[in-house]
């Protein structure tokens, strides 16, 4: 018989107890393992995969899910390199950031101790079952992941191999729990779960955000959305402009760290934008540009007028917006208006003018001359991330190992009383 939700909850929770007073090199052992039978099963993973993928293009759905719902083996290799690499990372749990003995003869700790239970709520992708839990599980959290129906095939397949991994070394297999059902009241029951569930983390498209963040009792983490831009500056390496934003684009359209906006400083417009219309035409890009951009480039099928809707637009395909701004200044107000806190780049020779806009841009991640791409826990060496985190709280960009504990006061004394008053 199914276990209910409360009972899934429930079960999570005593085994976070299990989990959290496990040894860390326990824990890198079964993330390693896991990599282990998941090349080994790579062939069924692909199978169950493209029972998925089939049942997704029958129901019509959109391209950008189809993208992410989508495995390789590429996309299982570097699946099974995260893994590695997030076994080999230091362990978090019992690691101490602050040491202070005070005045009153106490020794004062800062210690980092896992979140406890984490829910996992997204869509269409199934590499987020293997990343949350080697993530959740390495900083000594137990996990609930509910994945889309879409990937119903694929996560139940990843989810029997956690599981083989887990009893393999002893341990809980309610260290993870892969729960499927696409009943919105059982979702909405999941998330009024506070005292048994310390963490919800949704990741998928707005509307599955909103529903979260509308509906958890639980402290959430979210972003809604992924509009990120990148300000080619008037003093510039066009080509090395030309490479970044373009590749920005193509590389994953469907991601949230893809470029969705370029923002070009007037005077250098000229030499800068007719490049990128012939690049995107070669690249199958759409740009939707203003006005001034429109007069400094050559008539093209790829070229289109911008309305007010393109800006702070996530498109998710091969359409780039594109603006002209006078300063630096002036590209700033844009992204504080139009942005998503998420990732902004800027492309510029000018070390000051660089220093100043990682300075005075606050998005979870702000880079200069790098692709907004970078925002990505695996290639900022996470390993892999959870998600991205653009609300500020305990975490801000991606979230890895780190951001899946939380530090607490661990004192010790030599006898001391109350304080007085």
């Amino acid at each position: 018989m199914p276990k209910s939700i409360e009972q899934v909850a429930r079960g999570a929770r005593e085994a976070s107890r299990i989990i959290a007073d496990s040894a860390g090199a326990l824990r890198a052992d079964v993330i390693r393992d896991l990599a282990h039978r998941i090349e080994a099963r790579q062939g069924d993973i692909l199978v169950a995969n493209q029972r998925d993928v089939e049942a997704a293009c029958a129901a019509d759905l959109p391209t950008a899910k189809l993208q992410r719902l989508a495995l390789s083996p590429e996309k299982l290799r570097r699946m099974r390199q995260g893994l590695v690499q997030i076994a080999e990372l230091p362990d978090p749990v019992g690691a101490v950031t602050r040491a202070q003995e005070l005045p009153s003869g106490l020794y004062v700790e800062r210690v980092r101790t896992p979140l406890g239970v984490i829910a996992m709520i997204y869509e269409a992708r199934p590499g987020v079952t293997i990343d949350a839990f080697a993530l959740c599980f390495k900083a000594g959290n137990t996990c609930i992941l509910k994945g889309g129906r879409e990937a119903a095939c694929s996560n139940m397949l990843l989810a029997s191999l956690i599981h083989e991994s887990l009893e393999a070394h002893d341990l809980p297999s309610a260290a993870m729990t892969c729960i499927t059902t696409a009943d919105r009241d059982e979702l909405k029951q999941l998330l009024r779960l506070k005292e048994d569930i310390d963490l919800v983390i949704p990741r998928g498209g707005e509307s599955l955000i909103q529903f979260v963040c509308t509906h958890s009792q639980i402290p959430t983490v979210q972003h809604f959305k992924g509009v990120c831009h990148a300000y080619v500056d008037r003093n510039v390496d066009v080509d090395q402009a030309i490479e970044i934003v373009a590749s920005s684009k193509t590389s994953a359209p469907a991601t949230c760290n893809a470029l969705e906006c370029v923002l070009v400083h007037e005077e250098v417009a000229p030499e800068f934008f007719p490049r990128l219309v012939q690049r995107a035409s070669a690249d199958g890009i759409v740009i939707r540009a203003d006005e001034t951009l429109r007069t400094v480039a050559p008539i093209a099928s790829c070229l289109e007028p911008a309305t007010s809707a393109d800006w702070g637009c996530e498109y998710l395909d091969l359409t780039l917006a594109a603006k002209a701004v006078g300063s630096m200044e002036e590209a700033i107000a844009h992204i504080d208006r139009f942005g998503s806190n998420h990732t902004e780049a800027i492309l510029t020779t000018d070390e000051a003018a660089a220093a100043a806009f990682r300075r005075r841009v606050k998005s979870s991640c702000v880079l200069s001359n790098a692709s907004t791409r970078f925002n990505d826990g695996f290639q900022l060496g996470l390993g892999a991330e959870i998600g991205i985190s653009t609300s500020r709280i305990h975490a801000y960009g991606p979230m890895g190992l780190e951001s899946l504990t939380i530090e607490r006061f661990v004192v010790r004394g030599s006898g001391q009383a109350a304080p007085q008053g």
